[in-house]
């Protein structure tokens, strides 16, 4: 790995201007990321554009000191291939290598002639960088990114810090996934003695739920069936229930694991009705499941606990599609 950080280096030492970007529906390890490199290279004298595929979740918000263009919202393809965000010579893509998380921007890359640099922790990869950094034993690609700044000795600001530590403990489920291990924990306790406060983060990404948000989950759980003795539980948001509660689709993040308070679930399915008519379904495990083997039957990825795909609609189809695969599965753990 200690090759490929040289090879990135190298990469961004040659550059005057980076495009950041990373999948759809930024999480924390997404947001934390892109901060956090942001911050790196401008201090580096680099000019950073970064640039969203959808809108960040209100909690992140206060993350990024502006407002971050959002791909089909802000700027459109064709002016993105114009050069409406300026004249980059390299693009940086944090915490995915996946085409299917890049709706599209993967339409960019394909007429894209400047290098691309990855930066992620994920076993599904589609080779989209000149150069990747890739590390699927790290819990969080912010974990990741630390590595980097360990091995250039750029400097850890109170800022970075706040914004690799959410990266990192958000994608642990703060530290409560298995992928939580000793060099998770190492990590970030050398961003909190670099100024990152893990209390007061705690209280600004959990207890600052909207009102909408709060009544979504209502509608998500009231939808909850359980199925195989219990083990399996399945919940739904309806387009209906945007409407009716006023959320965004942002405010989906992590509601998927509500079910697994329940002491029999071991595998919970989420599914989102999309206004394109499609299905989003966010899997999750707790025990011998693979769910990114069934998330990448249809086109989607993940973690071996943690995955999500997009399926063609409608709900009560793209339920049957994904009881399909578990029922193949479940009675083998």
């Amino acid at each position: 790995m200690n090759n490929d950080l040289q090879k990135a280096i190298e990469l961004i030492n040659q550059s005057n201007c980076v495009l950041m970007t990373t999948h759809t529906k930024p999480d924390g390890d997404a947001c934390g990321s892109v901060v956090a490199m942001s911050e790196a290279l401008r201090a580096l004298g680099k000019s950073v554009i970064p640039l969203l595929l959808s809108t960040v979740p209100t909690w992140y918000e206060f993350l990024f000191t502006e407002k971050v263009p959002v791909l089909g919202e802000d700027i459109q393809l064709d002016e993105l291939k114009a050069g409406g965000l300026g004249d980059f010579d390299l693009i940086v893509i944090v915490d995915t290598n996946s085409t299917s998380q890049l709706p599209t921007f993967d339409e960019f890359l394909k007429s894209n002639d400047k290098p691309v640099l990855i930066i992620d922790h994920h076993v599904i990869s589609d080779g989209l960088g000149d150069i990747e950094i890739v590390d699927s034993s790290a819990s969080a690609t912010g974990l990741i990114v630390l590595d980097l700044f360990k091995h250039t000795g750029w400097a850890i600001t109170e800022k970075i810090a706040e914004a690799l530590f959410i990266a990192i403990a958000t994608d642990t489920g703060w530290f409560q996934f298995s992928n939580t291990d000793s060099r998770t924990h190492r990590g970030c306790a050398e961003l909190i003695e670099a100024g990152a406060k893990s209390a007061m983060i705690y209280e600004k990404l959990y207890h600052t739920f909207s009102q909408a948000r709060f009544k979504l989950m209502i509608a998500m759980l009231d939808s909850l069936e359980l199925h195989f003795d219990d083990r399996y539980a399945v919940m739904q948001i309806t387009r209906n229930d945007f409407e009716r509660t006023g959320a965004e689709y942002s405010d989906t993040e992590n509601l998927i694991n509500e079910a697994h308070r329940i002491a029999t679930v071991t595998t919970t399915a989420l599914f989102i009705e999309l206004k394109d008519g499609r299905v989003r379904c966010s899997l999750r495990s707790r025990d011998g499941l693979d769910v990114s083997r069934i998330a990448a039957q249809f086109g989607g990825g993940g973690h071996k606990q943690a995955a999500g795909t997009f399926l063609p609609g409608p709900l009560e189809k793209a339920k049957q599609l994904i009881m399909a695969e578990i029922t193949k599965d479940i009675d083998k753990n």
